[in-house]
């Protein structure tokens, strides 16, 4: 029961999860031989993120293909766009429409905010920036496990457990970690934080990602991060079209297909290939439609003329 004055955490309803279902095609009884929410667990939270991956796409178009360029984190706005539009979004859009679908099936679910590791100017090694991705945190038979269907072409498969250097497989060759650890950013170094790493082959070395901690993160905390992530004009996303979608085979995750600005590549077992590369608007448009399943109306496809994102030579027939 919620405590009064404690304002309820949204949910969709039974005919909203089944139109997702419908979205995702996945299969509740074969998945879990009934309704997982009268028993949520770890088997059906599998396909779950395993499914919303392969359908629905890690991508950015709304800051580039649409008449006002903003993203919107509402859930019932995010039902529309990904169920509805059979669309996607990113890392705040996916994973807190995610969110949303695990506390609906009575899932033990809360969010929490992430930091992401980039390629210092000198070589140094990563840089963690400010709080700019979103990750759920899932509690199963006591154990709580990271879920993260919003991190684009390098993101984990499979929920993975929160126990120090704990490895799980990912596409193809690609295995993924998690350490108990502090980063150098940090001045004290009781300041622990969950650090996600990964390496596409088991030669390579190990490498951070982004780092989390356990601490519960609240809507309002996500609506800043997604005024900064959406609009700063240092942010990739407000510079580059991208557009990613998870290959499955049977129950396998295999590879992923993305869309970075023009070029069309998938990634199998560590090897990449060019499909296609879109020089004009047009051949964007419908790059999206062939290979993403993504449909943008005339009203979408106009609103990225004029911005520096616009393939040039574009032409309407």
């Amino acid at each position: 029961m919620t405590a009064p004055g404690v304002p309820t955490a949204p949910t969709y309803s039974r005919q909203q999860l089944d139109r997702y279902y419908e979205r995702i095609e996945l299969s509740v009884r074969r998945v879990a031989g009934d309704w997982a929410r009268k028993a949520p667990g770890l088997t059906y939270l599998r396909a779950l993120q395993r499914n919303h991956m392969a359908h629905v796409p890690f991508e950015n178009l709304s800051l580039h293909y649409s008449t006002d360029h903003q993203i919107s984190i509402d859930p019932q706005a995010l039902y529309r766009k990904i169920v509805e539009r059979r669309r996607g979004g990113y890392c705040m859009e996916n994973s807190g429409f995610f969110g949303t679908v695990l506390r609906s099936l009575g899932y033990q679910v809360y969010a929490a905010g992430a930091r992401v590791a980039h390629r210092a100017a000198d070589d140094r090694g990563p840089e963690f920036g400010g709080w700019s991705h979103m990750v759920n945190l899932v509690t199963i038979n006591g154990a709580k496990y990271m879920v993260d269907v919003g991190f684009g072409a390098d993101c984990p498969t499979q929920p993975m457990r929160l126990k120090e250097g704990e490895c799980c497989t990912g596409l193809g060759t690609q295995s993924w970690r998690l350490r108990w650890t502090t980063i150098p950013e940090t001045t004290d170094p009781s300041q622990q934080l969950w650090v996600l790493e990964g390496r596409r082959k088991e030669e390579q070395p190990w490498t951070p990602y982004y780092c989390f901690a356990e601490l519960e993160f609240l809507p309002a905390d996500f609506s800043n991060m997604n005024y900064v992530t959406s609009t700063r004009r240092t942010s990739l996303f407000t510079w580059m079209v991208m557009c990613t979608r998870t290959i499955v085979e049977g129950d396998e995750a295999v590879g992923v297909r993305t869309l970075a600005n023009g070029d069309v590549k998938e990634r199998r077992n560590g090897e990449v290939r060019t499909i296609m590369t879109c020089e004009n608007e047009a051949q964007r448009v419908e790059a999206l439609k062939e290979w993403f399943g993504i449909s943008l109306t005339e009203e979408e496809q106009r609103g990225i003329e004029g911005l520096g994102t616009e393939l040039k030579g574009w032409h309407r027939a």
